[in-house]
């Protein structure tokens, strides 16, 4: 499999790139490859189901204003979920370093040193799968499921504490 080290901030050089927005660049690849990081670019780096590569700013970003105000508006940590409204809920996860995919806004990433996430907010409950792609030695996506009539404390000791 063929890797790609990024050394240089990427730039438009073909017409396989596409902006939609100044933080996110999109990339049609037509084979799969790696991508390692370099110090040099700090931005996350993802693949989307349609072979898209995807970089974003790093899940450490300051939260917006609107967020933190959201964030004003929790529920006490010891109430279930199902009393968060959902700009509660995403305020939250952002805190915690999620990011939202661009294509499915019920689709959340977390980067950790000895883990990498996926979370989904589905209609009755919170999926969180732990990838085998990601750092540590997984030998399968590990993928749990957490009712919303849990605390949001709950939960989010659950999801922090990894695979």
């Amino acid at each position: 499999m063929p890797t790609i080290s990024v050394s240089k901030p990427l730039t438009p050089t073909n017409s396989f790139y596409s902006s939609s927005s100044s933080n996110v660049l999109h990339f049609t690849t037509n084979f799969p490859f790696t991508i390692l990081k370099s110090p040099l670019c700090p931005q996350s780096i993802s693949f989307s189901r349609r072979k898209t590569l995807i970089l974003a700013k790093s899940a450490e970003t300051e939260l917006s204003v609107t967020d933190q105000e959201w964030l004003k508006k929790l529920p006490e940590k010891n109430k279930p979920l199902y009393s968060h409204s959902l700009p509660c809920i995403e305020a939250w996860l952002k805190k915690l370093g999620f990011f939202q995919s661009r294509e499915d806004r019920a689709l959340w990433y977390i980067e950790k040193p000895d883990w990498h996430a996926q979370l989904s907010l589905d209609i009755t409950d919170l999926y969180i799968r732990y990838l085998k792609s990601g750092p540590g030695n997984l030998e399968k996506d590990v993928e749990r499921r957490f009712s919303y009539a849990l605390s949001r404390e709950d939960i989010e000791n659950a999801i922090l504490g990894g695979p």
